[in-house]
This record gives C-alpha cells, structure tokens and sequence, in this order.
C-alpha cells in the first residue's frame, strides 16, 4: 500500500512577497509625494504671484463690472448689466473708440507683418555683418513701447519736427499731423510699422528652416524669384504667419502708451483706442466699475476674433503633418 504524498510547506518567501510588493508600493508613494512637494516649493513663487496680481484681480475685476465702484465712494452697488447698457446704447465716445481701435488694427498689423517679412527676406543672407543689421533692426521693439521713444514721435511730427523741416526743403507746406483727424492716426500706425523687429525675427527663424534644395530645384525649373516666393516661401511660413498675425493683434488692441503720449486721443477722439479710453474712465474720472466691464468687453472680443482665427485657419495654414 503506497503511502499518501506528503504535503508541499508554504515557502517563506513567497509568503514574503506580497509584503514587500506593498512595501516597496509605499516607498515609491512616499518619494512621489516628496517630489511633487519639491516641485511645488520651486513654482510657488509663480503660484503666489499668479493668484495674488493675476487670478485674485480677474474675479474681482469681474464683479467690479457689475458695481458702480469708483475708488471714492466707501460703499460699491451692484447694478447689474447698467455698465454694459451705458456703454452700448449711450456713451458716443466708446463707439468712436471702438471705431479707432479698429482702423489701427487693421491698418498697422498687416503693414508691420509685410514689413517685417520683406525685411526678413533681406536679412536671410551669409553676408559679411549681417549679424549687426539684424540687431539693429530689432532695436526699435525693444524700446519702441517706451514714453521717450513716444516723446521723440512726437517731436518729429511736429510744427518744427524733422519731417515738416524736411518737407519745408522740398518746397512743400508743413502739415500739421497731429492736429488733423486725417494724419494723427496714421502717425501712430508708421510708429508702429516701425517696431517690426519681433515679427522680423520670427520670420528670419521660420525662413532658416526652409531647405535650400527646394529653392535648388525650382532655379533648375526655371522658376522666378517671385515664383520662388509664391510657391515655396509664403506657403511653408504659414504657420509662422499665423502666429505672427495672433501675437501682434492681441498687442495692437492693447496699445495704449503711443496715444497716451503723442495725442492723448485727439483730435475729435480719431486716436482715442479702447485701452486709452479705459485708463481714462478708470483713473481720470474713477469709474471703475465701467472700467472693468469696458476690459471684460475688450477679453471677449480678443477671444472671439483669435477663435475666429484659429478656425480659418485651417483653410490657409499648411503644416508638415498635413496630408493631402
């Protein structure tokens, strides 16, 4: 008779696994957690900064649209949608800012981005001191949104400015640019023309990263300088253009220094832009609540018109990753 078959012991270490398995679960944790707690230590004077100067001021900005607050008074009323009834139906000086504010940036940004794009093409050479004409022509955005370039503007387009001096030369009559509703604001939009040096860089990275074969092969064709431009150029800087065209948009509705300085709005309020007119409801006649809902006005238009944007965009904007 065979003996029954003893039964197997239940190893220690298998019995040990899952123990250590939990173990070693809860010290990853722990690290885990000691890293997330560095990392937020290092961002959280960005985080403190945020919410103090950026999230805090937006909410309260927000109900202060619907308040009659004017720094004065020690009591703030909630008045509903009276800020936003004001603005639409009864102050003629925000349409008419709203207008000038339109005309500048319709008028400057394609302007600066042509500039900028054709100055671009100039700079994308191997000549000998290329380098410094590049920073020379940066030069202007980086002081172009400061008051003493503002001051300088505006003695040029002065009565006795450089430019009636040099038109005075010429037998021509001095103009008077700053007092006519006609010429004030397209003074302000050559100032800005004149600060293309960001878009100029951007261009200058994206035309750096076209192949040179492309252009090889088209010379070979027997393609033009101009058919060069058509085919390869302008449609493999679309995205650089998009881009482009957003950034300088959102910070042509925000100029605010070039009018404040050179024209304080005038004449007949032809320079009076959104952002001027907001300091001047704000800080000059203390609404503030109709200040806030002017600003909130001006984020939702800046919304709508990049989500506008964005969704043409795919209609004249051709990446690498599109497949056709």
């Amino acid at each position: 008779m065979s003996k029954p078959a003893a039964a197997l012991p239940v190893s220690g270490t298998v019995q040990q696994e899952p123990v250590q398995a939990r173990a070693r679960v809860k010290t990853r944790n722990k690290d885990f957690k000691q890293s997330d707690l560095a990392g937020y230590l290092f961002i959280s004077p960005w985080l403190i900064g945020f919410l103090l100067f950026g999230l805090i001021p937006l909410l309260m900005s927000l109900w202060l649209a619907f308040t009659d607050y004017d720094i004065l008074s020690p009591t703030t009323n909630f008045v509903g949608l009276d800020n936003f009834e004001r603005m639409f139906f009864q102050d003629a000086r925000y349409g008419r800012s709203v207008a000038a504010t339109f005309r500048y940036v319709f008028a400057s940004v394609p302007l600066r981005l042509a500039f900028a794009l054709g100055v671009a093409i100039l700079l994308n050479t191997k000549r000998r001191g290329v380098y410094w004409y590049r920073a020379a022509y940066y030069v202007p955005s980086i002081i172009g949104g400061s008051v003493a370039v503002a001051v300088m503007w505006r003695q040029i387009f002065g009565r006795e400015g450089v430019v009636n001096a040099v038109a005075q030369m010429l037998g021509m009559d001095p103009v008077n640019w700053f007092g006519n509703p006609d010429t004030a604001l397209w003074t302000l939009i050559l100032l800005a023309v004149w600060q293309f040096g960001s878009p100029m860089l951007i261009f200058l990275a994206g035309l750096r990263q076209i192949p040179a074969e492309m252009y090889e092969s088209a010379s070979i064709d027997g393609a033009t300088a101009w058919n060069k431009f058509l085919s390869i150029t302008l449609p493999l800087l679309t995205p650089i253009i998009f881009f482009n065209l957003i950034m300088q948009t959102i910070g042509s509705f925000k100029v605010f220094t070039q009018a404040f300085i050179v024209t304080g709005g005038a004449p007949l309020d032809s320079t009076l832009f959104y952002s001027l007119y907001l300091y001047n409801r704000g800080f000059a006649n203390f609404q503030m609540g109709y200040a806030a809902a002017m600003a909130w006005v001006m984020l939702l238009v800046i919304a709508v018109l990049t989500a506008v944007s964005f969704k043409l965009s795919s209609y004249w904007v051709f990446y690498e990753t599109d497949v056709r």
